[in-house]
């Protein structure tokens, strides 16, 4: 397995309830293939650097993952169609 960083930026209206929800299902996706997550690290609301969606503020969250490379293509879909989720990034470490 592989470890990688992924950054992604969930709506700032959210409700903490909803955001912890987002924030578990992507755990839950990673860690029902076979990965682990062995950090979260929640940035808080942020400024954006240009609005996304009409937005100029967003909900960022860091996870360090270990995950086999085949899934990463999975994983990139699942975040892109998660409505919360406003942007991702997913970077080999």
């Amino acid at each position: 397995m592989k470890e990688y960083e992924l950054v992604f930026i969930v709506h700032p209206d959210l409700e903490e309830n909803a955001f912890t929800d987002v924030v578990d299902r992507v755990k839950g996706w990673i860690t029902d293939e076979g990965g682990e997550v062995e950090k979260i690290d929640l940035w808080g609301k942020r400024t954006l650097a240009y609005p996304i969606r009409k937005q100029t503020e967003g909900q960022y969250v860091l996870m360090e993952t270990r995950m086999e490379a085949s899934f990463g293509p999975q994983l990139e879909r699942n975040l892109r169609l998660l409505e919360p989720i406003m942007r991702y990034l997913v970077v080999a470490k």
